[in-house]
């Protein structure tokens, strides 16, 4: 009896998987969704369990999956009676992601999963949102990569953020809703602002940030200005240019950071004349400890923080300069450095640092995991590519390949593969026996290659292609894409860029060129240590770096206590000297 039980059960629920399909095939036509999920990723998200195994529909394959339809088959199948077959109560499910779950027909417990290409096993659940870095109130649908990104990464990260940060992002994204743009808030401000009464008492107070050269400095600047906005319970808001229209979600619930196309000021080179903060401290129009409330004043300021900056722009990084521009309701700020390690030198933030970063060296870590999160468009590169060439991969690493200067190709390509080989990232080649057998059914070892050059792909490419290595491992080879030429002008190129940016962070390893901000983000991003291309002595072909933080290039050399010039690398123990650019200086643990 219980044979013929399980026997029509099974018939039952076969019966019931393909007109269920059908049926969602059919509403996903006509809620338009076929746009971002194919039939065929659709068809291999469901897979039907053998004896005892587990019902999984895989997160990877079903992220812009209509809730509703979901719903519905979840309702059709609870009615299908088992006396083994647990179903959590559909009131539990908050957000589309909770709908990912695996049935066992043999056990009770219901486990979230994440399905790859040939996996029978399920992962153990992700914590999406990092520990609290991220807030919960933003929709899944309209931000992707928020909440899938976490199932990209093999491994957790090891860094945590501190509680006081978390606190105090949640107490700023309030403050951002509040005062954000198309607010009554914002509207009073930029009344005062034209009217020449930017100095006046307000409630809402402003940081705009204007761009400056690519993206990788535009990111670390981001990074930057909103850890100064943090600090000084401003306004964070940017002015996106065309070529920047569609590469980052928004990071904040319910409001927007991108600064209104009607805003009545805009960047030109009058600015740093007039409105100059370190041109009009250098013509005395201007001091650090006038009074505002009776001096005449602008009612905005620019900040000139761009890496050929003079002495009295870098007042900005001393105290009682901090102190002046705290009472300017309007701040436009330009850069294209990673300026955030100059706070740590200013006494009033001592304490606040301390508390928002005790791990010092995961500053731009938790700001730009927090911030940068790729577009819906960005995200589909991201993860197409992903699942074609690196998703199967037993190991990843990642080479970031940029030139400041003219070099010979040979001896470049073959000093970057000198330097994978000499330490252990990448296997040796046999040259002499190409036909030794390779391990049989091993996953393989994928290396993600980003340049502007197609030549160093190609190069390493062929020698893993013509020759087999020493170890038996199959190592494959690809590059998204080889522009030629940098043109941050153009929003195509930058979507490519910040993509390949992405993808070079779900590394395991990574090998970066020097000065370059493009892997400085993706070290970030990725949590990762790089192995920097630079030679420390004659031994050594490339670096482990100490640090995961950007570098600072052109900081202050100006000690404002001491009123004199300083060598910055020294004055604080988490402060030192760039591996990569001695003139420069990164935060260190």
């Amino acid at each position: 009896m219980f044979e013929e039980r399980t026997l029509g059960y099974a018939l039952a629920r076969s019966l019931f998987v393909f007109p269920f399909l059908a049926l969602a095939l059919f509403l996903i036509v006509l809620s338009g969704a076929h746009r971002s999920l194919s039939p065929d990723l659709l068809l291999s998200s469901y897979a039907v369990p053998g004896e005892g195994e587990p019902l999984r529909f895989c997160r990877s394959r079903l992220g812009s999956f209509p809730l509703h339809i979901v719903l519905s088959g979840l309702l059709l199948f609870d009615q299908i009676p088992h006396p083994h077959l647990a179903i959590p109560p559909l009131s539990s499910f908050t957000r589309r992601d909770d709908i990912f779950v695996a049935y066992s027909v043999h056990h009770s417990a219901v486990t979230n999963s994440r399905c790859s290409a040939g996996s029978s096993t399920a992962e153990p659940p992700k914590d999406e949102l990092l520990g609290g870095l991220m807030s919960p109130a933003i929709d899944g649908a309209s931000c992707l990569s928020r909440h899938q990104s976490a199932w990209y990464r093999r491994k957790p990260s090891n860094h945590t953020p501190s509680t006081h940060l978390i606190r105090r992002l949640r107490r700023y994204e309030a403050l951002h809703k509040k005062c954000g743009p198309n607010t009554e808030l914002y509207k009073k401000a930029v009344e005062q602002l034209v009217s020449d009464t930017g100095t006046a008492a307000a409630e809402c107070n402003y940081v705009v940030w204007v761009p400056s050269d690519g993206l990788g400095n535009r990111i670390i600047s981001i990074a930057s200005a909103f850890l100064y906005a943090l600090l000084n319970d401003k306004v964070l808001l940017l002015h996106l240019t065309d070529d920047m229209g569609d590469l980052f979600c928004e990071p904040f619930p319910e409001t927007s950071w991108v600064l209104p196309s009607d805003f009545p000021v805009r960047y030109s080179w009058v600015l740093e004349k007039d409105h100059g903060y370190g041109n009009l401290l250098k013509n005395k129009l201007l001091s650090n400890d006038m009074d505002t409330a009776n001096a005449s004043s602008p009612a905005f300021l620019y900040l000139h923080l761009v890496h050929s900056n003079d002495e009295f722009d870098k007042m900005f990084y001393c105290e009682e300069g901090q102190q002046l521009l705290r009472k300017f309701s309007w701040l436009l700020l330009r850069s294209n450095q990673y300026f955030a390690p100059a706070f740590f030198l200013v006494p009033e933030f001592d304490t606040e640092l301390s508390l928002l970063f005790p791990e010092k060296t995961a500053v731009f870590h938790h700001l730009g995991t927090y911030l940068f999160h790729p577009s819906n468009t960005v995200w589909g590169y991201i993860t197409r590519y992903y699942e074609a060439y690196l998703a199967n991969a037993k190991s990843r690493l990642g080479i970031q390949i940029r030139l400041f200067g003219k070099a010979d190709f040979d001896s470049h390509s073959d000093y970057i593969i000198d330097c994978a080989l000499t330490k252990r990232l990448l296997p040796n080649v046999n040259l002499t026996d190409t036909a030794l057998p390779t391990i049989t059914g091993a996953k393989p070892r994928s290396v993600l290659v980003t340049s502007l050059r197609s030549g160093y792909f190609e190069k390493l490419r062929n020698m893993y292609y013509e020759h087999a290595t020493t170890t038996g491992e199959v190592i494959s080879v690809h590059q998204p894409s080889h522009e030629e030429e940098q043109h941050s002008e153009k929003l195509n190129h930058n979507m490519k860029a910040f993509a390949e940016i992405y993808l070079l962070s779900l590394s395991d390893a990574l090998i970066t060129s020097p000065f370059s901000t493009f892997g400085y983000v993706a070290q970030g991003l990725g949590g990762l240590r790089p192995w920097l291309l630079v030679r420390p002595d004659d031994h050594d072909l490339c670096l482990h770096s100490m640090s995961m933080e950007p570098c600072f290039h052109f900081p202050p050399s100006y000690d404002c206590k001491a009123r004199k010039k300083v060598d910055i690398g020294s004055v604080a123990p988490f402060l030192r000297h760039c591996e990569d650019f001695p003139r420069g200086v990164r935060l260190f643990d």
